[in-house]
């Protein structure tokens, strides 16, 4: 049914320029929502006389909302960046792992707690502050934007942020404004906060160029079991394994013995798991170039982190030779290849791990991998 059948004459269309240019933006609003078949029924301003005590309570409250959020997201930005994080172990206790434990409750505390003010003063401004209205559409039929249906809508737009009385209330805008930068800062350091850390800036096994396996100062690095226990070191010989088998080892000093802190931080490292797996005889894997001598006869060891997104390829088939990753399935073959991805998203061999046997008869790294573990790296060349 159309405007003109329920009684609501159409306002001409063919209005000039000089015409539009003599309008006041209230009188291009109306005739905007005469346009568009648009009746305003019913409009209520919450606070008709501007400056009221009750409108500035309404503002403070809406304020105090978006400077929470500011304050919250600055809290989150501080513990992100200065609040311990490094792993404390149980069994250190006291201060350090007191802090440590209230790292992430604090970062999830505050930006939630960011987001949610930004929610509530919103809310509220929409509640409060902005005039109540119910409009009646009559429906008709589409046109093509002409000048004065330009200049309407842009009027419309102005009256909106004008009647809102957001251009007027600087205290409402500020705290936004500061609200709102803070919460944006601090999301946007989440997604940059771990490229802040500079890789070439320390050295090391705890730099992030090297891994736990790294050899300081001509020390052995030697392949253990992890029993459970981060106290019982238990080293390894080839004759632990039967062919087809493989353990998972961590590396280990004899200057880590008595310490507590190293002995049990190892066996959660994300770099240090290494897949030590002893091929059946006969296996002749293809090897890699410039890594022919990184096995021990039958033996090869790899890095258990998964070239894809980082899960345990914690998974050997003896029958077909290959390692398997549960997270997405992605193979490796280890009998025929140097764990070269065959199948899955993976696109990157398992990096390999030099190993031999001492004169004591125990396996030891002979040297760090040479290539980035893991699915991402600052600077990868493989």
């Amino acid at each position: 049914m159309s405007a003109s059948e329920e009684g609501h004459e159409s306002p001409k269309r063919d209005y000039t320029e000089a015409e539009l240019a003599e309008m006041s933006r209230d009188e291009k609003m109306r005739l905007g929502l005469a346009m568009d078949g648009v009746e305003l029924v019913h409009y209520q301003d919450p606070f008709p006389v501007e400056g009221t005590r009750a409108e500035k309570r309404a503002e403070r409250a809406v304020a105090g909302w978006f400077a929470l959020a500011g304050f919250s997201a600055i809290a989150f930005i501080a513990v992100f960046i200065f609040w311990p994080w490094a792993y404390v172990t149980p069994q250190q206790g006291g201060r350090e792992y007191f802090l440590y434990n209230l790292y992430t409750p604090l970062i999830g505390l505050f930006l939630g707690l960011s987001i949610f003010a930004v929610g509530v003063g919103v809310v509220l401004y929409a509640k409060k502050l902005i005039p109540h209205e119910v409009a009646i559409q009559q429906r008709h039929d589409g046109h093509g934007s002409e000048e004065v249906d330009r200049q309407t809508t842009t009027a419309i737009l102005a009256d909106t942020g004008v009647r809102s009385g957001f251009a007027r209330r600087s205290m409402i805008r500020r705290t936004l404004g500061f609200g709102g930068a803070a919460l944006g800062l601090g999301t946007g350091l989440i997604a940059i906060g771990g490229f802040v850390r500079d890789p070439w800036a320390t050295e090391g096994p705890d730099s992030l160029k090297h891994t736990a396996w790294m050899k300081e100062n001509d020390e052995k690095v030697y392949l253990r079991r992890d029993t459970g226990d981060p106290h019982d070191v238990s080293l390894l010989r080839p004759e632990d394994i039967d062919a087809g088998g493989f353990e998972t080892v961590f590396p280990f000093r004899e200057s880590d013995r008595e310490d507590e802190h190293k002995l049990a931080a190892v066996l959660r490292r994300s770099d240090a798991p290494v897949m030590l797996i002893r091929l059946r005889p006969g296996s002749a894997p293809v090897k890699r170039k410039g890594q022919e001598d990184f096995n021990y006869g039958d033996y090869y060891a790899y890095s258990k982190v998964c070239t894809h997104v980082g899960c345990p390829t914690s998974l050997f088939e003896q029958q077909t030779g290959r390692l398997l990753c549960p997270c997405h399935q992605s193979q490796f073959d280890v009998v025929n290849t140097y764990a070269k991805p065959v199948f899955g998203p993976a696109t990157r061999s398992l990096p390999q791990l030099p190993i031999t046997v001492d004169e004591e008869g125990y396996f030891v790294a002979r040297h760090d991998f040479i290539e980035p573990v893991g699915p991402a790296y600052w600077e990868r060349n493989s």
